[in-house]
C-alpha cells in the first residue's frame, strides 16, 4: 500500500470520469475547498447511507466553500445507476483500476468481518484551495461521517 497522505501534503492530482460522463480534474479545482471520499462499492448499504449523507448536506458545504467528489472502483454506468436510484446530486468518480486510490493511501489491505482483505479503505480528504491536504481521515464510519466531518472543519450545519 502506498504511504498515507498527512496534512500539508500536496494532493495527487487526477482526473476521472464522472457518471454523468464528464471528466473532472482535482487541480481544476484550485482556488475551491474540496472533499474527496473514497467509498468500496455504490449501492451498498453504508456506502449508499454514507453518499446520501453528504448529498443531504452538499448546499450547507457548498455555502461554505467546499465541492464534494466520491471516488469508487464502480464503472460510470453503475454510478449513473446509483445517483437515480438514491436521488444523489454529489459528484460521483471512477476509478477502475484504483491509480487514483493507490495515490491516496486507500487501497490495501483491511479487515472485513474478522478476516483480511484487500480492498478500498473507506477515507476522506479535505483539499485545501492550494491543492494541499488540510484533512486525511483513514477508516473512516459510513454512518454519521459527515456530521462528524463538519464538526472536525469547524463547520456550523
Amino acid at each position: 500500500m502506498t504511504t498515507r497522505l498527512e496534512p500539508r501534503d500536496l494532493a495527487p492530482d487526477f482526473t476521472l470520469m464522472s457518471d454523468t460522463g464528464v471528466e473532472v480534474t482535482l487541480s481544476a479545482l484550485r482556488g475551491r475547498k474540496v472533499i474527496v471520499y473514497f467509498y468500496p462499492a455504490a449501492m451498498t448499504p453504508g456506502c449508499t447511507k454514507q453518499a446520501c449523507d453528504f448529498t443531504d448536506s452538499i448546499d450547507s458545504l457548498r455555502a461554505q466553500g467546499f465541492e464534494v467528489l466520491g471516488v469508487s472502483p464502480d464503472r460510470p454506468e453503475k454510478l449513473a445507476r446509483f445517483r437515480e436510484r438514491d436521488g444523489l446530486t454529489i459528484t460521483l468518480l471512477s476509478d477502475p483500476d484504483k491509480r487514483v486510490m493507490d495515490a491516496y493511501g486507500v487501497f490495501g489491505e483491511k479487515k472485513m468481518y474478522g478476516k483480511t482483505v484487500q480492498g478500498v479503505i473507506r477515507s476522506t480528504f479535505v483539499v485545501a484551495e492550494d491543492g494541499s491536504v488540510e484533512l486525511a481521515q483513514y477508516n473512516v464510519k459510513a454512518t454519521d461521517h459527515v456530521a462528524k466531518l463538519k464538526k472536525d472543519l469547524g463547520l456550523v450545519s
